[in-house]
């Protein structure tokens, strides 16, 4: 894979790198253990708990919208990344101490899963436009690919990890460790060499420039287009912790151990999905509309695997369609917008992607509780399937806009 790997070549995205990629295990350790504790401890099996559970987590994106935009563009990123790492780390402690103890309950998850979407809501944006700070314009797109990977790559290990902790010393230790992981981030951030970060000047911070970002997307039609299609995903595709957790438990009948290991067969995908990105110079639209359309397919075809092994294969098809579509995305939106916009723009789609789930999840987990987890595998394919022909139709109107006569 030639040039795939060539943003690492830096030392201060390498220096990132290396950081990014023990906090993301740490991420994926705590996720897993989060959904096993909210569907097997603090509740009998019960998908619309772990529902309300993401909702809550993903909520914030979409409330504090045009403030985490804001912040992207006009504040230091790496300052502000290091406030915002800092506190997801503190609330991971907390979380993990309070399920030490024994007095853990559902409605503290809920408190922390919200906490935790308040601060992630102001993190994500300014993690994902601070690539552009650590490489120049020709490798952003290879650099968004490769954060991309580190986050699947930690997908494989981390539930993997967490699965098999879990049933020998139980999830409040996920929670701590996970706390300890962002010190690997912090220390990054740190070692940074900020006179070598490619800083542009930042945009007046007037009222005005909070709705700048919903005005500027307003008069593109190729990021309306890519917005929508976004949103379809976001608020009903990607919902896997319902979709595996409850097809692992309800349908297999596996444990903790055999969720995880089912969690990081996808990441497989995902990262395969990623790195085949990471070797695109120009994303493009159609690669988009293929994503989302093989995404359906894979979501339909798991809904109808009969045993756990060929489910299993399934995931590794909606891992590599899933990751193709979301990096293709954002690496989309980053290279067409103008960077002074970048941040705001890149909130909104963050905030589309992640702000969806509050009304997502608590849908697909009623159906999974109601009818069953492969009538909640077929929403998800739906959303993909709707979300092609979205693409389908932008890509030929853009064509007859642009034909002779």
């Amino acid at each position: 894979m030639k040039g795939t790997f060539h943003s690492l070549r830096g030392y201060n995205y390498r220096t990132w790198a290396a950081g990014a990629l023990v906090s993301n295990v740490g991420t994926w350790m705590q996720r897993t253990a989060q959904d096993w504790l909210v569907l097997t401890q603090l509740t009998h099996n019960n998908a619309t708990a772990v529902g309300v559970v993401m909702a809550l987590q993903f909520a914030p994106p979409l409330l504090f919208l045009p403030l985490t935009g804001f912040a992207a563009d006009h504040f230091d990123r790496r300052k502000l990344l290091l406030a915002t790492q800092a506190a997801l780390g503190a609330l991971a402690l907390g979380l993990g101490l309070l399920t030490l103890s024994g007095h853990i309950r559902l409605w503290h998850v809920d408190v922390f899963a919200f906490l935790l979407g308040c601060v992630t809501a102001f993190d994500a944006p300014a993690r994902q436009t601070f690539v552009s700070e650590l490489v120049g314009e020709e490798d952003l797109a290879n650099a968004v690919a490769l954060n991309a990977t580190s986050f699947h790559a930690a997908r494989m290990l981390g539930p993997a990890i967490a699965g098999v902790l879990i049933s020998a010393v139980g999830s409040g230790w996920m929670f701590v460790l996970n706390a300890a992981s962002f010190g690997a981030v912090l220390c990054s951030l740190s070692m940074l060499r900020v006179n070598e970060l490619h800083v542009r000047d930042r945009t007046l911070r007037t009222v005005g420039g909070l709705m700048e970002g919903f005005v500027y997307v307003w008069k593109r039609p190729d990021l309306v287009a890519v917005l929508i299609m976004f949103f379809l995903i976001g608020t009903f595709g990607l919902n896997f912790p319902i979709f595996i957790s409850t097809m692992s438990v309800r349908v297999f009948d596996q444990g903790a151990s055999g969720y995880g290991l089912l969690t990081s067969i996808m990441a497989i995908g995902s990262v395969t999905g990623a790195l085949l990105s990471a070797r695109r110079a120009q994303p493009r639209i159609g690669l988009l509309v293929t994503g989302a359309a093989v995404f359906g397919a894979g979501l339909t075809l798991a809904a109808l695997m009969p045993v756990y092994a060929l489910f299993g294969v399934t995931l590794v098809i909606i891992g590599v369609s899933a990751q193709t579509f979301t990096t293709t995305a954002n690496s989309l939106v980053q290279l067409s917008t103008e960077p002074s916009m970048r941040g705001r723009v890149l909130a909104i789609l963050l905030a589309i992607a992640l702000g969806g789930t509050p009304l997502g999840a608590p849908i697909v987990g009623w159906v999974a509780d109601t009818f069953g987890p492969r009538q909640a595998l077929g929403v998800g394919a739906a959303a993909g399937f709707v979300a092609a022909l979205i693409g389908l139709r932008y890509r030929a109107k853009a064509a007859a806009t642009s034909s002779p006569g």
